[in-house]
């Protein structure tokens, strides 16, 4: 039962990244981080190149493409993550779970036994109460913004109305004040139409957790054939050159200075290269299941909520700390069957 014990630690350490990538954001862009992120996981993993040789044509191209499935999951995750709360979207990224075990079951022919069952009901049930938190949450802000306005100083009020209204002097002096900017790529304009609407962002979140859910039953099946350190060098390494690629073809602009004084990405990068070898480790164990794996790595939600109040003053967070108590409870209630096999 090593491998619950690595999945665990998995999903702990991915809880702890999405607190990650909430700060490193607040100081690059998503390029930025992106590329940085990439490039340091690569780096740390090159000590480990003498024993990712003697993959054959076919499992290269295999991990090939597992790697451009995390590249366009890593590109959506990561615009939606700059664009809402790091708890409401670790909350959409559990749709996975729905995605991981249903594709572990149709793709790798698992059985779900009525305990595994029962632990995915209680997970999709402790998830679904969270997410009833995003309109208490966003009737509370309206509500504040209200009240602040009902109880602002009576001469901000009278300065509001008295303010003079030209336009069209209003309009050349903040023309004039506002320093120029330069003109958006064509990336920049295809990622801002598609987070300027709530909608646009769910969908990103959404897709992003579909494609990592095809990322971990691929995981299961390479990992027959290959050893950790095949998969995480050559997986990095090719993460690496597609983000390049995408950055030169998109003419996409990079602060090389910004990027390695951030120091959330440099953390990131360690939590991601021990979380991934711990992950790849599990899999390549036979008793391991992607349904119940699935499941283990939920258990990450608890520190994204804990690191939302810690970190951005989120509220509701005995609420939702007892909606991931549920969350948990389906987890060992889906694995003990598995321990005692």
């Amino acid at each position: 039962m090593v491998w619950v014990g690595l999945v665990t630690l998995y999903g702990i350490l991915k809880g702890v990244r999405e607190i990650l990538k909430k700060k490193a954001l607040g100081r690059n862009t998503v390029m930025e981080v992106l590329l940085m992120y990439t490039l340091l996981s690569f780096l740390i993993l090159l000590p480990t190149a003498p024993k990712a040789g003697g993959l054959r044509a076919p499992e290269y191209a295999a991990v090939f493409a597992k790697s451009f499935i995390i590249f366009v999951a890593w590109l959506c995750s990561f615009h939606a993550l700059s664009c809402m709360p790091v708890s409401l979207y670790g909350i959409l990224d559990m749709s996975r779970v729905v995605f991981s075990t249903l594709l572990g079951i149709i793709v790798i022919r698992e059985k779900m036994d009525l305990p595994g069952l029962i632990g995915f009901v209680l997970v999709c049930a402790g998830l679904y109460a969270l997410r009833g938190l995003k309109n208490r949450e966003e009737a509370e802000r309206t509500t504040t913004v209200v009240q602040e306005n009902a109880t602002a100083p009576e001469t901000d009020r009278i300065s509001a109305v008295n303010t003079p209204e030209t336009p069209g002097e209003t309009e050349t002096q903040t023309a004039s004040e506002k320093p120029e900017e330069p003109p958006l790529t064509r990336e920049q304009r295809f990622w801002n139409r598609l987070t300027s609407v709530t909608a646009g962002v769910v969908i990103l979140a959404f897709m992003s957790s579909f494609l990592n859910a095809v990322s971990g039953t691929m995981d299961k099946v390479l990992m027959k054939g290959m050893n950790e350190s095949q998969m995480q060098f050559w997986y990095m390494l090719f993460l690496v050159l597609l983000y390049l690629v995408y950055i030169l073809m998109t003419g996409t602009k990079i602060r090389l200075k910004g990027m390695f004084t951030n120091k959330y990405v440099w953390m990131l990068s360690v939590a991601f290269i021990i979380a991934d070898r711990a992950l790849f480790i599990a899999n390549r164990d036979p008793a391991s299941r992607v349904t119940v794996m699935t499941l283990l790595k939920q258990s990450g939600v608890i520190c994204t909520i804990i690191g939302g109040r810690l970190f951005f003053r989120e509220k509701h967070i005995k609420y939702k700390l007892c909606c991931a108590f549920v969350v948990i409870a389906g987890i060992v209630i889906a694995v003990i069957p598995f321990g005692q096999a």
